[in-house]
């Protein structure tokens, strides 16, 4: 999130509490996956690398023509369905460890549900050219509307801002439902216990990264809009 001196308001303690609560949000996903994704990614699987047994997943739910591909970076792995390739970093494309499987079975997922029309992933997709262009018009907006004195461009940037809050607010979904597959489908598998109870541990860590971005994006939305209402009335 961007310091713009309390965009526009002077030093303002309710946004320095704000920054400071982001931080904390942000430290703390990050700390809690890093450790999670680390300690299962020490425990062997049951004996099939990530890229295997998430190709697996893919074919038996009839996504034959998705690729899987690899992308540079640690935790960097993701599903692109503009070229409908499941994106694996290293250790998760040919690592044989219980988070390697969580993580490829998680992209898997979402393969999964573009080809199953799930609705959220719908939404996401329709929404993500829009939000990629309000991400970085928004503050400039808000700046324009601060510095000429414009109440209308700080609402209009409000307005931008949260279509960035409803994109977090619809991956939510996405993610959690990408998870469950992932589970369900290592579980079906008849994997071990151990390796169904690591996944599950794994993946949870990784939706509390995407929890935290949402409330991160939540209160910037609630204090912009709380300090345009107190602007407008003096």
């Amino acid at each position: 999130m961007p310091l713009y001196y309390g965009y526009g308001f002077g030093i303002d303690p309710a946004y320095l509490i704000l920054v400071a609560a982001s931080i904390a949000l942000g430290f703390l996903a990050q700390t809690y996956i890093n450790n999670t994704y680390k300690r299962w990614a020490q425990v062997p699987s049951d004996g099939d690398t990530g890229s295997e047994v998430a190709r697996r997943m893919l074919n038996e739910a009839g996504c034959t023509e998705v690729g899987i591909k690899h992308v540079d970076g640690r935790l960097t792995d993701h599903y692109d369905p503009r070229d409908n390739n499941l994106y694996l970093s290293t250790e998760n494309l040919s690592g044989g460890s219980v988070a390697s499987v969580a993580v490829a079975c998680h992209e898997a997922g979402h393969a999964v549900q573009r080809a199953q029309g799930y609705g959220f992933m719908k939404v996401r997709q329709t929404l993500a050219p829009v939000v990629s262009f309000t991400q970085s018009a928004w503050i400039v907006v808000f700046m324009l509307g601060v510095a000429m004195n414009l109440a209308g461009l700080q609402t209009l940037s409000i307005a931008l801002f949260a279509f960035s809050v409803i994109f977090q607010l619809v991956t939510l979904p996405v993610e959690i439902d990408a998870s469950r597959r992932a589970v369900a489908y290592i579980e079906d598998s008849g994997m071990s216990v151990q390796q169904i109870q690591g996944a599950r541990k794994v993946l949870t860590a990784a939706a509390f990264t995407y929890v935290a971005a949402a409330l991160t994006s939540i209160m910037q939305l609630l204090y912009l809009m709380g300090r345009l209402q107190r602007s407008d009335r003096s």
